[in-house]
């Protein structure tokens, strides 16, 4: 079976999608000729013309706008936000429109509306270009959010999501793309990804590890370390949708190790993990050995420097030292 990036799987799930179903059409910034701003729609152009991969004005508001309205009278649009910083532009759209429309009108009307962004830091493009805000959205009744950490599950995410009628923000991170260390095996035909089923990762007994998008893929580093440095057995439970949520895949893990750390890029205060351990505690408290350890960003603007980025975020040398402090204790 062939390898693809993760790039190549989203731009697949896409394709075969707008093949099936004519309703399925493109709308952003640079995404007809130039192909996006990372890449992700080249080729697209050429092959389902101008009207169905629309190029847009530089207004986040109004591609939601459209995308909501074009949704409602029977289309399937995906949205493309350059970079997930610039969905808060288009905040009254997301969440005062998209996210309520089918609740105020009884289920009479409905969003199926894909909105795609690429998330995260790493690549040295500062404060306004960087951040990871999925925990924003999450806290909303009406959107779903997924975030994928590897091909297989971003094309089959993708297509769940183009099929689903409600809202959706699909978080994509920029350091995943075209890393050709991440390629996999996917499959060419067209296969669909439940939104709101967990993955385990890695099978392991001595602690688990839940982590979303491209903490997933240092998770997964540091487990590897741990069991050839400790003899370490490390779990990875990647949730890869955040609403609708998992806790069953997450709490069935605890269950077995009694340990856990819950990893993420974003800032540390208020981040979409405080929420995973808040329902570990409620639900499973009497099954651990170990107080919950968080590992996320450190609380500040990501900083341009790649430096002090490095600091900022996760990095595969804090996540291990968290980890064997907190298994040091115990």
């Amino acid at each position: 079976m062939r390898k693809i990036t993760y790039l190549e799987a989203i731009r697949e799930a896409m394709q075969q999608m707008m093949r099936e179903d004519e309703n399925v059409y493109l709308l952003g910034e640079d995404i007809a000729e130039y192909g996006g701003a990372f890449g992700v729609t080249v080729g697209m152009l050429e092959e389902f013309g101008k009207e169905r991969i629309r190029n847009t004005p530089i207004s986040e508001a109004a591609i939601i706008g459209v995308g909501i309205g074009s949704a409602l009278t029977g289309m399937r649009p995906i949205a493309e936000i350059m970079f997930s910083d610039f969905m808060t532009i288009a905040m009254d759209q997301i969440v005062n429109q998209a996210a309520k429309i089918r609740y105020m009108f009884g289920g009479k009307a409905k969003v199926p509306l894909v909105i795609r962004t690429a998330g995260g830091g790493g690549t040295g493009a500062a404060a306004q270009h960087s951040q990871s805000l999925e925990a924003l959205f999450t806290h909303i009744p009406g959107l779903k959010v997924v975030m994928p950490s590897c091909p297989y599950d971003a094309k089959g995410l993708l297509i769940s999501s183009i099929l689903d009628d409600n809202p959706v923000i699909f978080i994509e991170h920029k350091l995943l793309y075209k890393n050709k260390k991440y390629m996999q095996h996917v499959p060419e035909e067209i296969y669909r990804i439940p939104l709101g089923k967990g993955d385990i990762k890695r099978e392991g007994r001595d602690i688990t590890i839940v982590a979303t998008s491209f903490m997933v893929q240092r998770s997964l580093e540091v487990a590897d370390i741990l069991e050839s440095e400790e003899g370490i057995d490390c779990e990875v439970v990647d949730p890869r949708t955040l609403r609708p949520l998992d806790m069953d895949i997450i709490i069935s893990s605890v269950k077995k190790t009694g340990k856990v750390v819950c990893i993420e890029e974003a800032c540390y205060f208020g981040g979409f993990m405080g929420e995973v351990v808040s329902q570990i505690v409620e639900k499973a408290f009497d099954y651990l050995d170990a107080p919950v350890l968080r590992i996320a960003g450190r609380d500040c603007p990501v900083p341009y420097s790649l430096v002090l980025e490095e600091e900022m975020i996760p990095s595969v040398g804090r996540i291990k030292k968290g980890m064997l402090d907190l298994l040091g204790r115990f």
